[in-house]
């Protein structure tokens, strides 16, 4: 794939994910929303993960007029730093939430008797905030850093951006591997073992799991591990530019289709949220009543218009017809003087 044809798939992909996040995690959000309302823990962290995804798609436009103009940022710096900033908290908080949701998954099922009345929405929602909190104190330095043309894209990797990428590697993506993997490891093992679980739940349980790893391994895996290789070939080549260059000409369109993946989880956590709910379908049917019920109302409101519109009778024709009354001759004026003055007077 030469640069051009990344340029392009960039812009697509970001186009389409803007296009069908913004409204599916709108959606998302308040349906979570009112099932927190409900009583649902596992609907807070869901909400918080769409509020996560409704913010970063809201910055995609941005991110599209970067690529079209060849990765040359020419909206200032200040919003450079606030796109990338909202880009890096979406993908750590989103990659936290999911270890949340792994989490709270698997002490519902494995541990279903002794966690009843343990898990509240206020736990739920406290650590929501305190991974936002958390993720933005991390990556508040890069309203630091000076901005180069490119917004945040250092090329060829230097030795500041091969210790970052170390980072994120281990800690926003290995270490959170683990524990996704470890819980919903557990979660198959007690669905399958469990009696007192009806198929359906047992069933959800398994849906939730798969995509939630699903969803963790197909977005954010292949971008750590182009990270990964990034951070290795510098400390292989000790730094040497040459190698470097030749390394990024090599990976470059790669990096670019592995970074649209990451967007590509502001779509599919709606998906999860609708695996992951147990009244899921009756909220789809629901919203479809709504929208045929509002659709019918406003059909039925025009055509009531426009039948008035066509009932009523047009100035035009009023004037032009024999119902308007002849105008009454002059106290004191015999009948035939009227016409003769109108013979007169023309």
């Amino acid at each position: 794939m030469s640069f051009e044809e990344s340029r392009v798939l960039a812009m697509a992909v970001y186009g389409a994910v803007c296009a069908l996040g913004l409204p599916a995690n709108c959606l998302t959000a308040g349906l979570a929303l009112r099932e927190a309302w409900r009583g649902s823990v596992l609907a807070v962290y869901l909400c918080g993960l769409a509020l996560c995804e409704l913010l970063y798609a809201a910055t995609l436009p941005l991110w599209v007029l970067y690529v079209h103009k060849g990765h040359c940022w020419a909206l200032g710096d200040l919003a450079c730093k606030v796109t990338a900033f909202i880009f890096f908290c979406n993908l750590y908080v989103s990659i936290l939430l999911l270890c949340a949701v792994s989490c709270d998954r698997c002490v519902a099922v494995a541990y279903a008797l002794e966690s009843r009345g343990r898990r509240r929405r206020r736990t739920a929602g406290l650590l929501t905030a305190a991974a936002f909190l958390l993720v933005g104190l991390v990556h508040y330095p890069v309203f630091e850093i000076k901005v180069k043309g490119t917004c945040f894209e250092t090329l060829p990797v230097d030795a500041r951006a091969a210790h970052y990428y170390y980072a994120r590697f281990a800690v926003g993506f290995a270490l959170p591997l683990g524990v996704i993997a470890g819980a919903n490891h557990r979660v198959f093992r007690a669905v399958g073992r469990s009696a007192g679980l009806s198929a359906a739940r047992k069933a959800r349980a398994r849906r939730t799991a798969l995509a939630v790893v699903a969803i963790f391994l197909a977005c954010f895996a292949p971008y750590h591990l182009v990270l990964l290789l990034r951070a290795a070939a510098f400390s292989y080549y000790g730094g040497d530019e040459g190698a470097l260059c030749r390394l990024e000409a090599r990976v470059g369109t790669a990096s670019v289709a592995f970074l649209c993946l990451t967007t590509v989880s502001s779509v599919a956590d709606p998906v999860l949220y609708m695996l992951a709910t147990a009244r899921s379908r009756q909220e789809a049917s629901w919203i479809r009543r709504k929208w045929t019920a509002w659709s019918a109302g406003t059909e039925a409101t025009r055509l009531t218009r426009l039948k008035d519109s066509e009932a009523r009778p047009s100035p035009v024709s009023l004037a032009g017809s024999c119902l308007l009354p002849s105008p009454a001759p002059p106290r004191g004026t015999r009948p035939g003087a009227l016409q003769r003055l109108r013979k007169v007077s023309c």
